[in-house]
This record gives C-alpha cells, structure tokens and sequence, in this order.
C-alpha cells in the first residue's frame, strides 16, 4: 500500500507504507500545507540540491531520481501522468497489477492517467483505440505506444525512449523505441 505525501511547490510522491501510517501522513501533509509558503519560496534550492545528489545516489534497483523534484508547471495530463509513471520506477511487474506498488503494463499507464484525472480502459487491447492516433514521428511525451499487435503498451517518454511495466522479473524502467516496434500511437490528452 501507498500513501501519498503532498509537497507545496514541490508534487505529490506516493511512498510504499502501509495504513497505520495514516494519521502520520495525514499530519505531515497538513504542517506542509500550514508552511507552503516556504517550500514554494524554496523550491529553486530542493530541486538544486536534488540535481547535485541525485547521480550519487543512484543504485541498481532504485528509481531514477533526476527529475523528481522539478518545478516546472505541468500544462497537460500527459505531462501530469508521464510524471507520475515516472515515480513508479524500480516497482515490480506484476500481471494483472495495476498499482500502487506493481504494475503490469497497462495497468501502470490507467494507474499514471487517472493521477492526471483521466480515466483510461484497463488492458492495453482497450488502450489501443483512446485518444486520437499520432504518427511515430509526432510522438511527444505521454503519448501512448501500443506494441505486440496490442498486447503491450508504453508511454512515449521522449527521445526516443518509453516507460514501461515490461514483463514478469523485470520492473518499471526505459526502453529505447524503434520505429518497427509501434503498432499504433495514440495521444490521450
């Protein structure tokens, strides 16, 4: 189980502790909201000392954590659930999972949009026919690219790289995206 601590200025991280923790959580999200003020005036420094620790602390196994406290404004849902999927690096494949903690691959991507507010299918079939299609060319972060004649899908994470769940024993992690492999693209928001 997950319970998710908000960060003013910052984002929302969900962290692997169980239920007993609620008032905990509950507490440390409240005295956050009473001091917004000043993690908003700080973020400038949290995401600078998060640039400069970052690449010491990786570890196999552990998630990527580059990027994690980035304060540029999120304009799309897109952006909203790549972010989010991006959380979820490190978490366990698991078939027929879909969150918070493990994923299969759709479930990650319905688990990483409906942080954004936007509900999606469950399995990859459905996935295949949301949104609008997007040629492979036009594929901008947070697109959706369906593969294996529909039984798998990514989110298009930008140069030509995917996030994904992508199979039993492995964990959410990227991928490099080649042409060949897109069956179809579809952008959602």
């Amino acid at each position: 189980m997950a319970q998710t601590i908000s960060v003013p200025g910052v984002g929302n991280f969900d962290v692997p502790i169980d239920s007993s923790f609620t008032q905990q959580v509950k507490a440390a999200n409240q005295a956050m909201a009473d001091h917004a003020d000043f993690f908003k005036a700080h973020a400038d420094q949290i995401k600078g000392a998060q640039k400069q620790w970052a690449p010491q602390l990786q570890q196999p196994n552990m998630p990527d954590l580059a990027g994690m406290f980035d304060t540029q404004t999120h304009n799309t849902a897109s952006d909203v659930a790549l972010s989010a999927a991006k959380s979820k690096i490190g978490s366990e494949y698991v078939w027929g999972a879909s969150g918070p903690q493990n994923f299969d691959c759709s479930g990650l991507v319905q688990w990483a949009y409906k942080q954004a507010g936007v509900e999606l299918p469950r399995t990859s079939f459905e996935q295949m026919h949301v949104g609008r299609p997007v040629a492979y060319q036009d594929l901008k972060p947070g697109d959706l690219v369906i593969m294996s004649g529909g039984g798998h899908v990514a989110m298009y994470a930008g140069d030509g790289k995917i996030l994904q769940a992508p199979q039993s024993g492995e964990t959410v992690s990227y991928a490099h995206l080649s042409p060949d492999q897109v069956d179809t693209a579809r952008r959602v928001a």
